[in-house]
């Protein structure tokens, strides 16, 4: 193995030492890179410079990635707890009372973010001028923990003990067709009728597999004729929008505006909507108030598509309190056909 020369004369870089909790995370030098948004060579020698600090090698490389040294592995615990100490050190500087100005990064599903949020974006920068709202809308969860961004809206349950989590509502969803769609094919009556129609699936993290679904519906052909996947949302809705199949929609996709149109008898399911963000988030007054004005955004109350009981997309117009449909979704109406 080849020999490490000891650098005695300073202290391990907090830079390095991301990159060496990266790489370890990440399990290769590619993926670190991606992660990190340097090459190859760059995390070589952070990982290269780290271990002369340290004086001893902390990695090994294999075919399938790379594994800690019993080194590696000794200072893993130490690393994590620097890159703990440095976040507690951003956090604590966001406290201040300058803080009341600045960004705030919201992680968020794409569709989520496109089609419900972004349009929502108006009312809450003409209460709060002085913020700046750096939406990222990806169907990739966000790790809060780390800061990839203040706050995170997702369709997972987050699993670590350490955050903070909300349940802001539920999705519904169900199959939908383009009344366009519907004038040339007809809709299905039961679920048997879909080995005979055109389907589009969404293929990406945090969404309903076809085969997850299907699993629950009685009488669901072993074939369906998928002759669409899109990865993201907008895309997505789209297609489905323009008449290019049937497709699975939340609820309130019949307001956004698009001729799109709920499909019955083939079943519906749900998804948990979860807001997720640092222990320490709060205390920060312009994430305080990104946080309240997302839970509110999600209210079940004035906005009933989001309760945890299924109501009907016919049924949506009648239970909506203080805003019609149309008010709710202006700007979207361009969408339909």
């Amino acid at each position: 193995m080849e020999r490490v020369e000891v650098d005695h004369g300073s202290m391990p870089d907090w830079q390095s030492v991301r990159v060496f909790l990266t790489l370890h995370r990440c399990g290769s030098f590619r993926s670190a890179a991606a992660s990190l948004g340097l090459s190859i060579n760059s995390i070589r020698r952070r990982v290269s410079d780290l271990e002369a600090r340290i004086g001893a090698p902390l990695i090994t490389r294999h075919i399938d990635g790379v594994r800690l040294t019993a080194e590696g592995r000794a200072i893993l615990e130490a690393a994590s707890r620097m890159e703990a100490a440095a976040f507690g050190l951003m956090l604590a500087g966001d406290a201040a009372p300058f803080a009341e100005t600045g960004e705030v990064r919201i992680a968020v599903t794409e569709g989520l973010g496109a089609f419900w949020l972004a349009p929502r974006l108006v009312e809450f920068q003409r209460a709060n001028p002085r913020l700046t709202v750096d939406l990222r809308c990806a169907m990739e969860s966000a790790d809060v923990l780390r800061l990839e961004a203040d706050v995170s809206i997702q369709l997972t349950r987050p699993t670590s003990p350490d955050l903070r989590m909300v349940k802001l509502g539920r999705m519904h969803v169900m199959p939908y067709a383009a009344r366009s769609y519907e004038q040339i094919y007809g809709l299905p009556e039961k679920p048997a009728d879909l080995a005979r129609h055109r389907i589009v699936v969404q293929a990406a993290s945090q969404t309903i597999r076809l085969e997850d679904y299907a699993k629950g519906l009685e009488g669901f052909p072993a074939e369906i004729p998928v002759t669409l996947k899109i990865n993201v949302s907008s895309a997505y809705y789209w297609a489905i929008a323009k008449g290019a199949g049937i497709g699975l929609l939340p609820t309130y996709a019949t307001a956004i505006g698009a001729q799109v149109v709920p499909v019955d008898n083939l079943g519906r399911t749900s998804l948990d909507i979860w807001l997720t963000y640092h222990p320490d988030a709060e205390r920060i007054g312009r994430v305080r108030r990104v946080i309240d004005w997302l839970r509110s955004s999600f209210d079940g109350s004035r906005y009933p598509w989001f309760r945890d009981e299924f109501i009907h997309p016919r049924d949506l117009p009648s239970r909506i309190r203080g805003e019609t449909l149309p008010d709710l979704f202006a700007g979207f109406t361009g969408m339909s056909e």
